[in-house]
């Protein structure tokens, strides 16, 4: 029987914290890895201005990390020189709680505008989880105390990127899965690897055929007839793991991008979809045969090509951004429904039947989603905006819409009165 990602995703992010609410965001794309929250009563409309601020930070870091938001905290990433720190902040107020160092700055083509944090910390009850940019993952208290660490290259010949750098650094947003956390240190040693939560002793190692380096995106957990395994895309494309004990399963490699790989999976039941921005978007179904498991592909369109923007599902259908605009797709077909120009290039989320679309140059957008048109329900230009792109994902939690960029943080209360 084949179960959905959404039942066993939600019943991982609940795992091991009580205090949970259905209305937090724990982790990179929230609750249950989709971009989808849970929460109710949000405005369907926003004022012509946007939505009242409830705070903001100017002063945070730079850095591309997206907030998690937990029990009264707002934990994110953040950089400072040659090094990078976990911060938590107060949710009502911003203000400081601590800040803890978890690492260094890798390395990123020589290109220093782009230096700085990627990944969104994971809170699992009173533990949260970091990656740095140059692979130290680290295991902090939530009072912000360092609990055990590792580093991905020194303690697994970790690889990230293509030659003949390291790529543009780690980006993954490690998964906790029960007693485990999952990531990809890459390389051809340990391609993935599950350590124990709460001493980050090895559970498994997986070397994935052909040795593929890590490059950008995040584990997300799938079950086919009752059986879990864990979906990343790699370099030489989307692989799935047995969750038992790491065994190599499937590759499907028709959406690989010749420039990098972004993209977390999306999955509906056994289906999981994956994209490049300069290939096009690939659907494949998975299923249980001779004691592994197929991978067919259902289709691939090269109009399809949401990338570092991410993807939403909503009611059968795919939302994302590719090159310069919004596109609805159908997810079981691929047929393209429209696209719509919106706010260019964005990176979104979607609560309580509206799409959060915020815009890379600055514009950001209210999108009630809908496979018959295009439909905008408000629009603000973000204030304090970096000099380069904003690719931070927003985050819906609690009322509170965050978006990050570079050194700013915002948060907007988007409560319906």
């Amino acid at each position: 029987m084949i179960r959905s990602l959404l039942a066993c995703s939600v019943a991982v992010a609940i795992a091991g914290s009580l205090a949970l609410r259905a209305d937090d965001w724990p982790q990179w794309r929230g609750p249950a890895r989709t971009g989808v929250s849970q929460e109710t009563g949000l405005l369907k409309e926003w004022p012509k201005d946007g939505p009242p601020l409830r705070w903001k930070r100017t002063d945070i870091g730079p850095g591309y990390s997206a907030p998690a938001v937990v029990g009264g905290k707002v934990y994110l990433q953040t950089t400072a020189g040659e090094q990078e720190f976990a911060l938590a902040l107060d949710e009502k107020t911003g203000k400081d709680v601590w800040k803890t160092p978890i690492g260094a700055v890798g390395e990123n083509y020589g290109v220093k505008e782009y230096l700085g944090t990627r990944a969104t910390p994971t809170v699992d009850g009173d533990r949260l989880y970091c990656l740095s940019s140059a692979g130290q993952l680290v295991c902090l208290g939530t009072d912000g105390k360092v609990r055990w660490q590792k580093d991905l290259m020194k303690d697994f010949g970790g690889k990230v990127g293509r030659p003949p750098t390291q790529g543009w650094a780690y980006s993954e947003s490690v998964l906790v899965d029960g007693d485990r956390v999952v990531c990809t240190p890459g390389g051809a040693k340990a391609t993935l690897v599950a350590l124990n939560k709460l001493t980050g002793a090895t559970v498994w190692e997986s070397a994935v055929p052909g040795g593929d380096a890590a490059e950008y995106a995040s584990v997300v957990p799938v079950e086919v007839d009752g059986a879990k395994q864990y979906v990343q895309f790699l370099e030489k494309g989307v692989v799935g793991i047995d969750a038992a004990g790491g065994k190599f399963l499937w590759r499907y490699e028709k959406t690989v991008d010749k420039g990098a790989n972004i993209i977390t999976p999306v999955v509906q039941g056994n289906k999981v979809f994956t994209a490049g921005s300069r290939t096009g978007g690939g659907l494949v179904e998975l299923t249980a045969a001779s004691g592994g498991v197929t991978a067919k592909q259902v289709y691939f369109d090269k109009q399809i090509t949401p990338s570092i923007g991410g993807a939403v599902l909503v009611d059968g259908h795919l939302y994302g951004t590719g090159g310069q605009a919004l596109i609805c797709v159908e997810f079981a077909t691929g047929k393209v429904k429209w696209t719509e120009r919106g706010v260019g290039a964005a990176s979104l989320c979607a609560a309580d039947g509206r799409l959060y679309v915020r815009g890379h140059a600055g514009d950001v957008a209210l999108v009630e989603p809908s496979p018959a048109e295009y439909r905008e329900r408000g629009r603000f230009k973000q204030p304090d905006h970096g000099k380069t792109l904003a690719w931070p994902h927003p985050v819906v939690a609690n009322g509170g819409f965050y978006l990050r960029d570079m050194g700013v943080l915002l948060c907007y209360d988007v409560r319906a009165k």
